[in-house]
């Protein structure tokens, strides 16, 4: 159920609106100051990630890989865009892909017997 919720989450909430050009996306990014094409970059990692999550044996490497986005996500806000208590985000999103990350990983390695 977690990753059902997550994966949505991470496609309808999150990387949707980056490519529809949501203006608070937009401002984040013009923020970040690498421009607007690591917008669309973000968006689709978001929308693999998420659709990785709904399908059992992609479930561990797309949480894996929406952990390292999220972490990148956190230093960023907390370094590039002094985001502060904004921080909390990432890292709670970051987390809850760890948790099916590890959980789901004996799936990904059975299908690789």
């Amino acid at each position: 159920m977690l990753q059902i919720l997550l994966g949505l989450f991470f496609v309808l909430a999150s990387a949707l609106p980056k490519f529809w050009g949501d203006p608070f996306a937009v401002a984040i990014f013009d923020g970040i100051g690498l421009g607007q094409w690591l917008r669309y970059v973000v968006a689709f990692l978001e929308l693999a990630g998420g659709i990785g999550l709904c399908i059992p044996r992609l479930a561990a490497p797309a949480a894996a890989g929406l952990v390292l986005l999220m972490i990148g996500a956190a230093l960023t806000q907390a370094f590039v865009l002094h985001g502060g208590v904004l921080v909390v985000t990432p890292l709670v999103l970051g987390a809850l892909a760890a948790v099916i990350a590890v959980t789901r990983r004996n799936e990904t390695l059975a299908t690789h017997r």
